[in-house]
């Protein structure tokens, strides 16, 4: 599948109005916020190149899809060049969405869209919506630019950046700071940075005016929970699940996602002692890219004698959530999960 450079190498190539716009442009990632920005970019060089009539449409697997045939056939009422900005938040565009983005992707690859641009925004594209005809269809007759998330140790030099661009700055301790308070949230991110730029002068910030100034936004996720208990990251687990407990999260859910990886994993670490395939094992699990190295550390770290009792300590933190006793474990089934969580990342403390 082609794929355009990075929107920050693509804005760069752009500034050069003598280097041409591909008809087609589909910007993909994980963060609203990082996708609504290379859109705005992207919308900007399109307007300076004389795209001037803009129609904008946000569609979904029920929509009129003929909606979007016609604002693409349609002759501009001014003779201007015209942008057609097409929103999918769920990325599921169902049939007719599918057939719609196919037939635009030919037209394009065709040179059929003559004084029209279009730019269209997804989430990020799982493995499955890759391989789609639409989605091929797109990437061959345009460019598509895929936005990588900001992982936590970025999120210190992400804030440093959009902190200088308002002529302000923080220390590295400051920084750090930050990223605990915003991390999994990166729109709350940037709008605690926005703010401090309404509060304070430019220069370098005090930490105790940032710690005046920002909230605790941080946003943590079942998946994220999972990843730091494989990476072996006991500390920064039980932290996610303090605060997925303090926003409210169902315990059942997280225990879901937590004991389905470890019955996933005691399965893998039988599969490895049996002599089989373990990439093969993971394929047929469905595990890829940083999830596959997250459970290829966990293997490594315990032994296969391990899974079967966290299996069992995970069907007991099942049984006192639905109020029954679990022989020789607590009663509040958050702590029994606690010391699940850090069984697997850290075997050898005093929790095991």
């Amino acid at each position: 599948m082609a794929r355009a450079p990075g929107i920050q190498a693509l804005l760069k190539r752009l500034e050069n109005d003598r280097q041409p716009m591909r008809p087609l442009y589909t910007v993909a990632g994980n963060e609203p916020l990082l996708v609504a920005e290379a859109m705005d970019a992207l919308r900007a060089v399109a307007l300076r190149r004389g795209y001037g009539e803009r129609t904008s449409l946000t569609m979904d697997a029920r929509g009129d899809w003929s909606a979007v045939s016609s604002a693409i056939r349609n002759d501009s009422l001014f003779g201007e060049r015209r942008l057609i900005e097409l929103k999918i938040p769920s990325g599921k565009p169902g049939r007719g969405g599918s057939d719609a983005l196919t037939h635009i992707a030919e037209r394009a690859r065709a040179g059929g869209l003559d004084g029209i641009l279009v730019l269209i925004g997804l989430p990020r594209l799982d493995r499955a919506t890759r391989g789609a005809k639409w989605v091929t269809g797109l990437a061959a007759a345009g460019a598509l630019i895929e936005i990588a998330d900001v992982a936590r140790g970025e999120l210190p030099r992400w804030a440093a950046e959009r902190l200088s661009r308002q002529n302000q700055s923080l220390d590295a301790d400051a920084l750090e700071w930050l990223a605990d308070q915003v991390e999994g949230n990166l729109l709350a991110a940037h709008q605690e940075i926005q703010k401090l730029a309404l509060l304070y002068p430019p220069g370098r910030i005090g930490f105790d005016d940032l710690e005046r100034a920002v909230l605790n936004v941080a946003r943590y996720d079942v998946f994220g929970l999972r990843d730091a208990m494989l990476a072996g990251r006991a500390s920064k687990a039980l932290t996610m699940l303090a605060g997925l407990r303090a926003e409210g999260e169902a315990l059942p859910l997280i225990l879901w996602a937590v004991g389905d990886e470890v019955r996933t994993m005691a399965r893998l670490a039988a599969a490895r002692a049996a002599g089989r395939d373990l990439a093969d094992e993971m394929r047929k699990n469905r595990i890829f890219g940083a999830h596959e190295q997250g459970v290829r550390k966990a293997l490594a770290r315990l032994p296969l004698r391990t899974w079967p009792r966290l299996v069992c300590h995970a069907h007991d933190i099942d049984r006192l959530i639905k109020g029954l006793k679990a022989p020789g474990r607590l009663g509040d089934p958050w702590e029994e999960l606690a010391r699940l969580l850090v069984n697997v990342a850290r075997p050898d403390t005093r929790f095991s």
